[in-house]
């Protein structure tokens, strides 16, 4: 086998992981946002490469009007009413939803994303993004959500990450952060990061 036949395996082989890898995103998604959730591995001006949480290596462009998000930890207290926040959950039989993760977004941030839809962290999951009417803590961990055209009810576990979102900028994007990100993805299969939430202090983004 010589060299340049060799070069050829690899090159095909690379690209055939990539198209199998976007595929699988797009099949994930099955028409929502385009989410990647990994570790960075390298930094330049323009581009991140990203270990995905399921095993790929890929390479994300960033967009010029890119939003950078700083993930923090919080807790139940840092949730007031009045509080914007959102969460990722899944439905309970009694019409509540159980919280996967809860994140409290700052004031200046209020109304980002506002309302309930279909979301990709498990099946069947969505994501509730509103302002908290009622809350209980002393008495199951409760929160009403209110959205613009509805209500939620979301029991949030005890062992369930509660984190604070705060504007960041692109210093937070460091080999070693963790993040998740939305992407859209052109016809040839490149990957275009819009807005990155990116872990501080080694915080895993549990969204």
């Amino acid at each position: 086998m010589n060299a340049m036949f060799r070069y050829l395996l690899r090159a095909v082989s690379t690209l055939t992981l990539m198209g199998v890898f976007t595929a699988s995103l797009v099949h994930a998604q099955d028409g929502l946002p385009l989410r990647i959730r990994g570790e960075i591995t390298g930094v330049s001006a323009d581009t991140l490469s990203v270990h995905v949480n399921s095993g790929e290596n890929i390479i994300l462009l960033l967009a010029k009007d890119l939003t950078v998000r700083a993930v923090s930890l919080a807790n139940i207290e840092d949730i007031k009413p009045g509080s914007y926040i959102g969460s990722a959950a899944i439905p309970r039989a009694d019409g509540s939803l159980k919280a996967l993760e809860v994140h409290v977004f700052p004031p200046e941030l209020a109304g980002t994303g506002d309302g309930h839809r279909p979301f990709d962290l498990g099946k069947g999951s969505t994501m509730t993004n509103g302002s908290v009417g009622d809350l209980v803590v002393s008495n199951g961990r409760i929160l009403t959500v209110n959205y613009k055209g509805g209500e939620k009810k979301i029991v949030v576990p005890e062992d369930v990450p509660i984190v604070n979102l705060a504007p960041g900028d692109r210093s937070l994007l460091k080999v070693g952060t963790k993040i998740v990100t939305s992407a859209s993805q052109s016809d040839d299969g490149t990957l275009t990061a819009s807005s990155i939430s990116a872990g501080k202090d080694g915080l895993k983004p549990p969204m």
